[in-house]
């Protein structure tokens, strides 16, 4: 039984050590900035629609790689796409609390009471969120979105800084609608250490993975 369990243990450690992890020239990392209006995938899987969408298939010439988590079409900002099937999960998973901030306008005037009940979780429908990073900002030197957010007279509209690590299903726009303040633009700014610095809207960046590892 001895002999077997040798035999079985150097199969193992050949099997692993034939395990090839992706050569570094080989992964692309790439962080689009996507534009209000765009589908975040390659094909418009809604064959019936007469008036085709845009897809990332406008923006992106690069084959073969794929988004790390979500953005819903009408939101704008970041969106990373790679072929590194590791980094994919690493980012997109919620368990591993990977950071990602958001800059929303909502309509109103939100005070610190009501910013508070985020920074401590909501109830929504699938659950309570965890606890948010929120700060009130100025008003961020970006593109104008078109078309432009439908804005009420007289109603004032505020610039909020949302950090979350979950991913639900729009989450940020239901968190602020939660305690009363609808969300009128959205714009993914960053995911863990990616930005959109110096990226313009409808633009990409193929990053040096020398200076990503």
């Amino acid at each position: 039984m001895v002999e077997k369990r040798n035999g079985l243990n150097k199969r193992a450690k050949s099997s692993h050590a034939k395990k090839v992890r992706p050569v570094v020239q080989d992964r692309k990392i790439v962080l689009l900035n996507k534009p209000f209006n765009v589908l975040s995938q390659f094909t418009d899987d809604d064959v019936t629609n007469k008036n085709p969408r845009k897809t990332l298939k406008d923006y992106v010439p690069i084959k073969n790689i794929y988004a790390a988590g979500r953005l819903d079409r009408d939101s704008e900002g970041l969106l990373l796409l790679t072929n590194d099937g590791k980094l994919q999960h690493k980012l997109a998973n919620p368990a591993q609390k990977t950071e990602k901030t958001y800059w929303v306008q909502v309509e109103g005037e939100p005070q610190e009471a009501d910013l508070n009940l985020l920074r401590k979780g909501v109830e929504l429908k699938d659950g309570m969120t965890k606890p948010a990073k929120v700060t009130v900002m100025e008003q961020p030197n970006v593109w104008p979105r078109n078309p432009p957010i439908r804005e009420r007279a007289n109603i004032p509209t505020t610039w909020l800084a949302i950090s979350i690590t979950e991913g639900r299903n729009r989450q940020v726009r239901r968190m602020t609608a939660n305690i009363g303040f609808p969300t009128l633009r959205l714009i993914r700014y960053s995911i863990g250490k990616y930005t959109i610095a110096d990226i313009a809207n409808g633009e990409y960046k193929l990053l040096d993975i020398e200076h990503t590892k």
